[in-house]
């Protein structure tokens, strides 16, 4: 992903440069836009990643139930509730706002888990939709798109108006098309190994207030090992083809494989199980504190 996006990164600041200076605007609004479609669509992008369909209460009264009272409980909007055929146990949330927002699960989870660490699981990712996650997770990831658009913007009068092309050309030192773009990637690393921490911060809060929510943080503990442990058993080509919504994910989905904490997505389960121990132990004190000798 990392070079992937590299590439892409490299590819607008070459079209920046190339371009007349005057073109910096628009590929930046370009970018951006796409930012912007993929915040303003996710829902239904998502859903259609996961080849996943929207389920009435009729056809899923359990998962709606559960999900009235957590929204009942937290009061928020009640989201679309989402089923995807799929063996991956897992779910997710989506959604620009908590009036646009699905809530899905795999029909792998629904028969993993028992019916308090559903709720657990799905207190979490209701959790994702009142905080409004992808909103932050999007504006968190245009933090490169701006700075390269203001760097550009900045060098070359672009923005600001300015001689800097002519006077850049004329120095001796390195090319300025070369200065640019080892700014820009450095930029972008920062913003990637920036927003992968957010993201791993978004999930512990997802597990804290989802167990705050039910009162039941052993159930969430339980589940996330019940889902890391139920990937082992799900076909390797299943999971590279999900491999795409593992941002999304309560837990990714992968097996064997101890993802670099600097590039992942999601904080190692030994992390999240200390917090909902601690929350446990919170939940279990004493009101008046512990008993007098």
């Amino acid at each position: 992903m990392f070079l992937l996006g590299a590439v892409f990164v490299a590819l607008v600041v070459v079209l920046m440069f190339v371009l007349p200076s005057g073109w910096a605007p628009f590929i930046g609004v370009i970018g951006l836009g796409i930012a912007w479609g993929q915040w303003y669509f996710s829902d239904t992008v998502a859903m259609k990643a996961m080849r996943a369909r929207e389920v009435t209460p009729e056809q899923a009264p359990e998962l709606h139930a559960m999900i009235d009272r957590l929204c009942a409980l937290a009061d928020m909007p009640k989201p679309r509730v989402g089923v995807a055929d799929m063996s991956v146990p897992n779910a997710f949330a989506t959604g620009r706002s908590p009036e646009r927002s699905v809530v899905c699960v795999t029909t792998g989870i629904l028969g993993l888990l028992t019916a308090d660490e559903m709720e657990a699981v799905l207190a979490h990712e209701l959790s994702h939709v009142a905080h409004r996650d992808v909103t932050v997770m999007t504006i968190a990831s245009t933090a490169g798109i701006v700075a390269g658009m203001l760097t550009r913007g900045a060098q070359y009068g672009a923005l600001f108006g300015g001689g800097g092309r002519r006077q850049n050309n004329d120095n001796n030192g390195l090319p300025v098309w070369l200065v640019v773009l080892v700014v820009s990637l450095v930029v972008y690393a920062v913003s990637f190994f920036l927003t992968r921490l957010l993201s791993r911060y978004r999930e512990l809060c997802a597990d804290r207030s989802g167990a705050y929510l039910t009162m039941k943080p052993q159930a969430l503990a339980t589940a996330l090992q019940k889902i890391s442990g139920g990937m082992a058993a799900v076909p390797d080509r299943d999971l590279r083809a999900t491999s795409s919504m593992n941002a999304f994910f309560i837990a990714p989905a992968i097996k064997g494989v101890s993802l670099s904490q600097l590039t992942s997505t999601h904080p190692s389960l030994e992390q999240r199980l200390e917090q909902l121990a601690r929350i446990q132990a919170e939940l279990g004190r004493p009101v008046d504190g512990p008993p007098s000798p």
